[in-house]
């Protein structure tokens, strides 16, 4: 049990939790962990996997998660360069506890989270 454990409205104003949570605002952060889950991969190897994210968006994903300590990055001193990115200690229990959990949830529960959705829809758009 954590101090914060039975305690709910300190959680509101805690730095620990809004970092947490800030891990899921940007779209791509979490596609990419769950693409490094396999194991380490070059960029292109992450493109190639994710499908659909420009090399922008790649890189200021990487940034991020590299800044966030969750993906390391390790050049290879051989000619070509090779850099592989690969999940951190932290980035590998953040994808197996939490993502693997919303994962499981978003499988059990999620036709019901998108009929509330277009349920939510039709109300507004209903005269």
């Amino acid at each position: 049990m954590t101090d914060h454990e039975g305690r709910g409205h300190e959680w509101v104003a805690d730095c620990r939790l809004r970092a947490a949570t800030d891990l899921f605002t940007h779209t791509w952060d979490p596609v990419v962990l769950a693409a490094l889950r396999a194991g380490p991969r070059r960029r292109r190897e992450l493109r190639a996997a994710i499908g659909g994210i420009s090399d922008k968006v790649l890189t200021d994903t990487l940034r991020r998660l590299l800044a966030g300590g969750l993906v390391g990055r390790h050049a290879h001193a051989e000619a070509p360069p090779r850099v592989e990115y690969g999940l951190t200690v932290l980035g590998q229990s953040l994808v197996e506890g939490p993502m693997v959990a919303l994962g499981r949830w978003a499988v059990d529960h999620g036709d019901e989270l998108l009929a509330a959705q277009e349920n939510a829809a039709r109300r507004t758009t209903d005269p």
